[in-house]
């Protein structure tokens, strides 16, 4: 999922469309939980005490947050996710993946497995969703960050070297 907590509050609150926020905790030791994308470019950042994202971005708004609404979100996310595969690992609230061995018959192909639950979820939750497609977990999550924000990246197993030769060391997971 793209900037989950994020995503939902603009979403669900359109007045925050199209405008930087940052899920978090909004007094002098808070910490960023999630930035939009509009936020990105001034380098906020989760992770990031809200003190320094509002340096940074003096227009942004701090949201502190609804766990339960997002733990919802997660939920209905993942079931979409079952629609595509019986074998799905969670690693997060808004990350996960899915297994799509003995898939193809019944789903297609996997780049194309991969473009119907995105929109699946963009139709359904109104949520974007990156989708990253490898023979390894890891490349499948390094995949999944280059396809961001909204998109679809694909890496076959012939590919796995040549993708991963350009990335930092930093960025193997």
């Amino acid at each position: 999922m793209d900037a989950f907590y994020a995503s939902i509050e603009q979403r669900d609150t359109p007045e925050y469309r199209g405008r930087p926020i940052a899920v978090g905790g909004i007094g002098p030791r808070g910490v960023v939980s999630a930035a939009s994308y509009e936020a990105r470019p001034f380098g906020v950042r989760s992770a990031m005490p809200t003190v320094e994202a509002r340096k940074r971005c003096p227009d942004l708004i701090v949201i502190p947050g609804d766990m339960a609404r997002y733990r919802h979100e997660s939920k209905r996310v993942f079931e979409i996710f079952e629609e595509f595969s019986p074998s799905i690992e969670g690693i997060s609230l808004d990350e996960a993946f899915l297994d799509l061995v003995g898939t193809e018959r019944l789903m297609g192909r996997p780049q194309v497995l991969g473009e119907k639950l995105r929109q699946r979820v963009r139709q359904r939750l109104g949520l974007p969703v990156s989708v990253g497609i490898a023979p390894v977990k890891m490349v499948a999550k390094i995949a999944s960050e280059e396809a961001k924000p909204d998109g679809l990246v694909q890496v076959q197993l012939g590919e796995v070297a040549e993708f991963l030769a350009p990335l930092p060391v930093g960025r193997i997971w």
